[in-house]
């Protein structure tokens, strides 16, 4: 039986009154999967590193403070926030990835005061992150991902870097240390040069065919050079 044509176009046709869908993907534009996009992004550091940003952080906001004003550039939730964080980041990989929540919980600010302390960080050169997401788990019309944490990572801006001085510059070695790095350096040099040359090649390019056939080559020089040495002494006491 067939249906009447008003009742088919009516199964055919969209209907803009009936709720729309949501989307199976609610995350934010430009973010990454979580486990994916950090290994590029997050690099190896060290305490004293990020307790120099963190100087020159304080610096830049001094030296950006208007008289009479109560902040500078920066502001005084973003140093709080910039200290906590950099001491949460794992100085042998970089790993930086705090919570919103967890940053509100430690410094006992809002979620507004926190998110516009983040946004003056990265404004300034302080600071960067990544938007992650990750999946779900969940089977059938639900979300199959969802918003995560961002990754973050300090920086330090070259401006803020001036405002150090001789503090930005590399911390030089004590004259000691120095002096026994060349004491050995010079020891090592004589070491080598003493070594005869088949045992000097095996040393540089190590136990292997290459290694091997220059040690046979340097033997054999040797050995000749050995030779005449000797063949000119007998020449001479004759």
């Amino acid at each position: 039986m067939f249906k009447p044509l008003g009742d088919a176009l009516l199964e055919v046709l969209p209907d803009h009154n009936a709720p729309k869908r949501r989307c199976p993907t609610p995350v934010r534009r430009h973010s990454r999967e979580a486990g994916r996009c950090e290994g590029v992004f997050w690099r190896r550091t060290d305490r004293q590193e990020v307790r120099k940003i963190v100087l020159a952080a304080r610096r830049y906001e001094l030296a950006g403070r208007t008289h009479g004003a109560r902040n500078g550039p920066l502001g005084a939730v973003a140093l709080e926030v910039l200290d906590l964080l950099a001491n949460l980041v794992n100085a042998k990989t970089g790993r930086l990835d705090p919570s919103l929540e967890t940053l509100m919980r430690l410094l006992k600010r809002s979620r507004d005061a926190i998110v516009r302390a983040l946004k003056a960080l990265r404004a300034h050169g302080f600071l960067d992150w990544l938007r992650r997401y990750v999946p779900t788990g969940s089977e059938g019309r639900g979300p199959q991902v969802q918003q995560t944490s961002n990754a973050y990572r300090l920086s330090m801006p070259a401006r803020a870097l001036r405002l150090l001085g001789r503090l930005g510059l590399p911390v030089p070695l004590p004259d000691d240390f120095s002096h026994a790095a060349e004491m050995q350096a010079a020891e090592f040099k004589a070491q080598m040069a003493s070594l005869p040359l088949g045992q000097k090649a095996l040393f540089e390019c190590g136990d292997n065919a290459l290694g091997q056939a220059l040690a046979r080559l340097g033997t054999f020089i040797e050995e000749r050079e050995s030779a005449k040495r000797t063949e000119s002494l007998s020449k001479s006491l004759s």
